[in-house]
């Protein structure tokens, strides 16, 4: 990505990555779809209020996979093959302890954590269900991250779109099969989804130690090295904690909408997994900018790499408020397909005609905390969203829920944190020198 026309190249690289995230959130989508139909409402909301629990310990991860993606791309377009290498190596070696570790503790501190975010007790019994034996398996979401992420960060976008294709039509049939034709329960959507995953990892372990390339994994070089996993960390670990702190902010938004029953939990879940195919577009230009800018930057070209940066942010803003107008006129049909039941109708309408109309300040922050990362600078965006999608977050929600007792301050919640967030990203990403270049100017007197 560090030479040919830019927009094509971030397209190009986009493309995939887009395909990729609509056949993972289709097979997402798919637990919820077939357990809503087929189990009912009490499960529906069951799977519904597990998602932010979830993403607290997978969203982790993910921010330091994508501090792993850094660095591998700042090695692969200097051409340091060694490091690189060693960068590949030692996360899949790190990932992979640290998510058996993780998967066990998950899966008995399921319940606990349910409780504590006031889960109904007539739902808790089957979320405890879905939710242990996802974390169960959470070392195969964990593993994905890191391969898919190692993939990208070389420019290589197809391959993880043509695994997850695979995997996502694994996934909803394992999902008819073990509700619909078997009768399981809600812990079968869980197992389908692990299982899909499982396989996602094992095809791209496969190509990665098959491909005549300098960054073929080899099993004899799986080490963690200490300096090499300092610098991964570095990169990874304002985000990982960034992706865990917010996910523990919208763990406290869950907790409020469990305050106001089932149905709240069930149409507000249903308006979840809308909203997900929604960021779709934010999400593969997100990950194309953050490899394009990493690796113009380790190739010394600041000048393209803004270029690159300003491009991709205008496309996912535009995109994102187009889709978000469509799902305002859409909403009564798109949650209709996943309820029955009017009460929760009402409620994911109702959060989507509020939040659908601001998507583009939440894609204009996903962007530019995209573009520092890329850069190396993931402390900034991480402080943006801890204050304003977190402390500020919780802070009107523990204020006003009580005072106005409506779920509508829940809904307002993410608009006005994504505009407070939006705008102090912005002033960093204008008036800072993330790119480097003034300070390479200084040098050469140029």
């Amino acid at each position: 990505m560090t030479e040919g026309p830019i927009a094509k190249q971030i397209v190009i690289f986009a493309i995939p990555l887009f395909l990729g995230n609509l056949f993972q959130q289709l097979y997402n989508t798919a637990d919820t779809f077939v357990v809503g139909n087929l189990l009912g409402d009490d499960a529906l909301a069951a799977v519904s209020s597990s998602g932010s629990l979830i993403f607290l310990l997978v969203g982790f991860f993910s921010g330091i996979a994508m501090g792993a993606g850094v660095a591998i791309a700042r090695f692969y377009g200097a051409g340091e093959v060694a490091l690189m290498r060693k960068a590949i190596h030692t996360s899949l070696a790190t990932f992979f302890l640290a998510g058996i570790v993780m998967s066990v503790a998950g899966a008995f501190g399921a319940r606990s954590m349910l409780q504590l975010m006031s889960t109904p007790s007539e739902v808790l019994a089957q979320a405890t269900e879905y939710v242990a034996t996802y974390f169960a398996g959470l070392v195969t979401m964990i593993m994905y991250n890191v391969c898919m992420g190692i993939m990208q960060a070389v420019g290589d976008s197809r391959h993880p779109l043509y695994y997850l294709i695979i995997s996502s039509v694994v996934n909803i049939v394992l999902d008819y099969a073990f509700i619909g034709l078997f009768g399981f329960g809600v812990w079968s959507a869980a197992i389908a989804t692990v299982l899909s995953q499982l396989l996602s990892v094992c095809l791209c372990l496969w190509r990665l130690m098959r491909i005549d390339a300098d960054y073929r994994v080899n099993f004899k070089e799986l080490r963690i090295d200490r300096k090499t996993l300092a610098l991964i960390l570095k990169y990874g670990l304002p985000s990982g904690f960034q992706n865990s702190v917010i996910s523990i902010a919208n763990v406290v938004v869950q907790s409020h909408i469990n305050h106001f029953g089932k149905e709240a939990m069930a149409g507000c879940g249903a308006y979840a997994k809308i909203e997900g195919f929604a960021f779709l577009p934010v999400t593969c230009f997100s990950a194309a900018i953050t490899t394009f800018v990493s690796q113009n930057l380790g190739a010394r070209n600041p000048e393209r790499a803004k270029k690159g940066a300003r491009f991709g942010i205008l496309t996912a803003v535009l995109a994102a408020e187009v889709i978000g107008g469509i799902i305002i006129l859409a909403a009564p049909y798109l949650i209709d397909a996943f309820t029955e039941s009017k009460e929760a109708l009402a409620f994911g309408v109702d959060k989507s005609r509020i939040c659908s109309g601001f998507f583009f300040l939440c894609a204009l922050c996903h962007c530019l905390a995209a573009v520092l990362r890329g850069a190396g600078k993931a402390v900034v965006p991480m402080a943006a969203m801890l204050a304003c999608w977190c402390l500020i977050r919780v802070t009107i929600l523990f204020i006003f829920v009580p005072v106005l007792g409506t779920i509508d301050i829940v809904n307002w919640v993410y608009p006005i944190t994504w505009f407070l967030c939006a705008g102090v990203l912005a002033i960093y990403y204008f008036t800072a020198d993330w790119a480097g270049q003034r300070k390479k100017e200084a040098v050469t007197g140029d």
